[in-house]
């Protein structure tokens, strides 16, 4: 049973790059479902210390990329990257303005807030 377990998980992770990016480590891993569809995960690792424990640990954060979106995925980071190193928003014809969501398309309910990364964590509730 177990020799089973490990060649599905062997099976599972095809291709792997990980980014040492200051205190943080970014993982690129293309894996395989059950039926043999490629996908992607993102993952974040932060390493933090435990002051009650007195120990470090590892934070991750994981994003799944499905082939059906990376199209839109590459293209939305492209447009943000640029957006960052020039200052200029690029005109995307497949993009969703910001003012728009599915429960409110004409945008009327919809505001503006600046959150940190941090505040992601934090019960939605409280937003």
């Amino acid at each position: 049973m177990e020799e089973i377990e490990s060649k599905d998980r062997d099976r599972e992770e095809i291709f792997s790059r990980a980014i040492r990016a200051g205190k943080r480590t970014y993982f690129f891993d293309v894996k395989s479902t059950i039926g043999d569809e490629l996908y992607i995960t993102i993952t974040e690792s932060k390493r933090r210390f435990n002051n009650d424990q007195g120990k470090f640990f590892y934070e991750k954060h994981k994003l799944f990329l499905y082939k059906e979106d990376f199209d839109k995925f590459a293209n939305g980071l492209s447009d943000v990257v640029e957006f960052i190193r020039t200052g200029k928003a690029p005109e995307r014809v497949d993009a969703i303005p910001d003012a728009i969501s599915e429960e409110d398309p004409e945008g009327a309910n919809n505001t503006h807030r600046s959150i940190e990364f941090e505040d992601l964590s934090q019960d939605s509730d409280n937003l």
